[in-house]
This record gives C-alpha cells, sequence and structure tokens, in this order.
C-alpha cells in the first residue's frame, strides 16, 4: 500500500523498519530468555514459578521499551543523520514520521511479543494466532483507510501498525490473567523486580540479544552502503527485504515452535525427545521453504508488478530476490533453526559468538568488497549475505552432532 504513495515513500519506511526490527529483535529476545526458562519449569511440572517467570519477562519488557521509547522520540532526527546520512530530502522527511509513531508502539510490541512466546511454550500457539489474525486485519483496514481514504501516506502507515500492535497486546494481556491457564499472570502481578528469575532469563536473553542485535546493526550498516547506490537501489532492497520475509516465514514459524518443544524436552532432561523433534522440524521448514521458493523464483516478474516500480528497480529487485530464494533452499533452516535447539538447552554464548563472527567476517566485509571492488551494487550485499549463511549452517550443524549442548541444559 505504501509503494502507491511514492519510492520516496517506500524507502523512508524501509529505512526505519531496518531500525524497528533492531528493537523487535531486542523484544524477541528477551522474550526468547522468558519462554525457555518457563519451558524448563514446565517441563519439570512447576507451574507456579512458571507463572512467576512469566511476569517478571513482561515486567522486565515494559520498562525496558519505555526507555527504548523515549531515547527514539527525543532524538529521533540526530539518530536518522548518524544511522543513513545524505539521503533525499523526501526520503528523510518520511523516515522521520514514521520513526516518531511507531516509536508509541514499542512497549505494546514487548508486551506483545513476550506473552506471545509464553503463549507457545505452554503449546497454544492457536491462541497467538488468531491475535496475530485480529492484528494484522487492524493493520490493513487502518492502511487502507488513512493511506488511500485520508490520504495522509507514511503517516497513516505508522498510525495503523501503532493502533493494531496495541490492541493486539491489550487482548493478549488480558487472556494471562484467566487462572484456567498452565501460565497464569493472576497473583503474580507486582512492580517489584525478582532479579534470580530476571537473571536466568537475561541469561539466555542477553547473548539472544546481542545476537540479533548486531546482527540488525550490521544489517543498518550495510543499508548505509545501499543508500549510496541511490534511490532505485533503496526501493529495490526495500521490494526485496519484504518477499525475502515471506520466503522465510515457514523456518521463523517452526523456529519458534522448536525452541519451545526442545525447552520442555530439556526441562524434563530428555535430549532424545529433542534430537526427535529438531530433525522432524527442520524437514518440516526445508520443505516449506523450498515450496515458497520455488513459487518467488518462477513468479517473480509478475509478483513486482504489484509494487509500480521503475524498470531498472524492477530487474534489479529479481535478480536479487531469485538469488536468495535460490540459496534459502539449502542454507537458511541449518543457519537460524538448527541454533534454536541449542539456545533452548541454554547453549547461547557460543551460538552468539558464531553468529556475531560471521556476521561481521563474511556478511559485512564481503559485502563492502563486492561492492567497492567488483562493481556488485546490491546483489553483491545479497551474495555476502548467503555466504554468511553458509558458514553458520556448517558451524551449526558441527555443534548440534556432538553432545556439549546437551551438558548446558544438566547445569
Amino acid at each position: 500500500m505504501i509503494a502507491g504513495v511514492g519510492e520516496a515513500a517506500v524507502s523512508g519506511v524501509s529505512l526505519v523498519d531496518t531500525i524497528n526490527i533492531l528493537v523487535i529483535n531486542l523484544t524477541a529476545s528477551l522474550a526468547t530468555g522468558g519462554a525457555v526458562v518457563a519451558g524448563h519449569f514446565l517441563g519439570q511440572k512447576d507451574g507456579k514459578n512458571a507463572g512467576r517467570a512469566a511476569w517478571q519477562l513482561v515486567l522486565f519488557s515494559i520498562w525496558m521499551s519505555a526507555v527504548v521509547t523515549i531515547v527514539f522520540l527525543a532524538a529521533h532526527k540526530p539518530l536518522l543523520r548518524v544511522i543513513f546520512g545524505q539521503v533525499e530530502p523526501a526520503v528523510m522527511e518520511s523516515a522521520a514520521t514514521y520513526l516518531i509513531i511507531t516509536a508509541i508502539s514499542i512497549c505494546p510490541l514487548a508486551i506483545y511479543n513476550s506473552c506471545a512466546a509464553l503463549f507457545r511454550a505452554m503449546s497454544d500457539s492457536r491462541t497467538t494466532m488468531l491475535i496475530a489474525i485480529a492484528m494484522n486485519l487492524i493493520n490493513v483496514a487502518g492502511n487502507a483507510i488513512l493511506i488511500y481514504g485520508a490520504k495522509i501516506g507514511v503517516a497513516g502507515a505508522a498510525i495503523a501498525t501503532t493502533l493494531s500492535r496495541t490492541a493486539a497486546a491489550v487482548i493478549i494481556m488480558v487472556l494471562f490473567f484467566h487462572t484456567d491457564r498452565v501460565i497464569s499472570f493472576k497473583g503474580q502481578a507486582t512492580w517489584r523486580m525478582d532479579f534470580k528469575l530476571i537473571k536466568k532469563i537475561l541469561y539466555i536473553g542477553v547473548p539472544n540479544g546481542m545476537e540479533n542485535s548486531l546482527f540488525q546493526l550490521g544489517k543498518i550498516l550495510l543499508l548505509s552502503l545501499i543508500s549510496t547506490f541511490g534511490t532505485y537501489a533503496i526501493a529495490a532492497n526495500a521490494v526485496c527485504n519484504t518477499l525475502a520475509g515471506f520466503n522465510i516465514l515457514p523456518g521463523q514459524a517452526i523456529n519458534m515452535a522448536l525452541l519451545s518443544v526442545v525447552s520442555v524436552c530439556v526441562g524434563a532432561g530428555d535430549y532424545g525427545q529433542a534430537r526427535y523433534y529438531t530433525r522432524k522440524l527442520v524437514r518440516m521448514a526445508m520443505a516449506a521453504l523450498a515450496g515458497i521458493s520455488g513459487i518467488l523464483i518462477v513468479f517473480a516478474p509478475l509478483i513486482m508488478k504489484i509494487y509500480h516500480l521503475t524498470p531498472q528497480t524492477e530487474e534489479l529487485a529479481i535478480q536479487v530476490i531469485r538469488w536468495h530464494a535460490t540459496l534459502a533452499i539449502f542454507f537458511w533452516v541449518p543457519s537460524f533453526t538448527v541454533p534454536n535447539t541449542l539456545r533452548a538447552a541454554g547453549d547461547v554464548v557460543w551460538t552468539m559468538l558464531i553468529a556475531i563472527a560471521s556476521m561481521w567476517t563474511f556478511r559485512i566485509v564481503f559485502a563492502y568488497i563486492f561492492s567497492n571492488y567488483f562493481d556488485g551494487g546490491l546483489i553483491g550485499v545479497w551474495i555476502a549475505m548467503t555466504i554468511d549463511w553458509a558458514f553458520r549452517s556448517l558451524c551449526y550443524c558441527l555443534r548440534y552432532r556432538g553432545h556439549k549442548w546437551e551438558q548446558f541444559g544438566e547445569t
């Protein structure tokens, strides 16, 4: 929908979304820590401590996201200038508008991510699916009304996003106060921090958060490089990021399921079951990714017509998304799904170090080499990304085949 406003609007929103994804990853990483800790308690049949850990996760998420929101609102202009430098004035204006409004939604999003992770820890993904459907319907309807009806462009997209996230946060919080759930906030709600539980959550969440944050920081750095290629490259990259999100969507969904299932298996001390479900879910993820990749490879030219791109931008976007779709079939699942088994067992520092080293060695350095010395442009940046995937796949699969990661769950 925002594509109908123009390429400057698409570019501005895509720049800010890179920052927003950094924040989303931080909240999701914290939620992962809370879900793993709660899952361990559930595996031990300890519902009371699972509920305590769940509330402490939500409480800490509220405080952390409130601080981030204040920083974004107070320093949005310097932040955008430092990260993206001199982009076209129209692009910068769109970016500033989108960042200010969506910053208000950071706290509701943190609450939703935390609670959704806890629902998955209880093996109840149906509830989160229904809430997500409602959230996205509100978002889509809001976009249509505010962009096409009220004609307020980027601001309309940001307002719709903020309203939908707030509605989802309210709904999911209310559901957690029902006492018929395995994990309930009833009797747990307090503003007092339980630092012993928070320490357990952060032991999982901080390395995962550092990994995701540095990963996203690297993407922001690469976006600064891409911004030097021109507005057409920024727009092509934005479209491909959206389509790449659809490409890996089954894998991301299975990642969440794998983390929840394996954390309960680890809590029960059953590593045979943990390996069984890992193999089963990895096969499912690779099959689903292959199916979507095939669709993107074949129908990429037709899909690009939705975005009303210029011929130069469209041609570049088709090349990039076909490369991504092809390599995702082989390397995405081993590099992003398998490590969730390791994280669920508490093997978080090793996975973090591999991810950070691979990201900055291969994805960042190679992107600059391909772009500056081989005139690779945008496609060079995406080739470097897939080299990063290949290295991670090798490291994580070797770690999984051994037994070192099982020792973390026993401590």
